[in-house]
């Protein structure tokens, strides 16, 4: 009978108790939680104009209009009409046309589907053709 008691009391004890790891557990959770530093996603600070439907007044300076589509293909406006430009030429057409208009802004009209790295290198060209103000406006599709 002696060996029976002995069974029944080292499978007793053979069970291991897990609240010690749970409190470890849950008091690393919190601590993790607490001393984490949570980083903030930095955007593009688009500068986008009010919407206005009256038309620009007869004296009003011209534009520099570069466009950029869905398939990533800059357009730009000018005596011609519209032109496809590469990338590389941005800068040199931009500052063409700023020597012809020199207090016109440029006006970057990016599609919504275009990248975003197209925009800045667009924007960048328009910033070291050293135009006075680059803005980024919404198709109207």
């Amino acid at each position: 009978m002696s060996r029976r008691k002995k069974n029944r009391n080292s499978e007793e004890s053979n069970d291991i108790d897990l609240t010690p790891m749970l409190d470890v557990v849950f008091i690393m959770l919190i601590f993790f939680i607490v001393t984490a530093s949570f980083v903030k996603e930095i955007g593009l600070d688009v500068n986008v104009p009010e919407e206005n439907d009256e038309p620009p007044p007869p004296n009003a300076d011209p534009n520099i209009l570069v466009q950029i589509s869905a398939d990533n293909q800059i357009w730009m406006f000018g005596e011609n009409g519209l032109r496809r430009i590469d990338e590389a030429s941005v800068r040199s057409n931009i500052a063409q046309m700023r020597a012809e208009l020199p207090k016109a802004s440029v006006i970057i009209q990016a599609h919504e589907e275009s990248d975003a790295g197209v925009y800045v290198a667009v924007a960048d060209a328009a910033r070291a053709a050293k135009a006075p103000n680059v803005v980024l406006v919404p198709t109207e599709n």
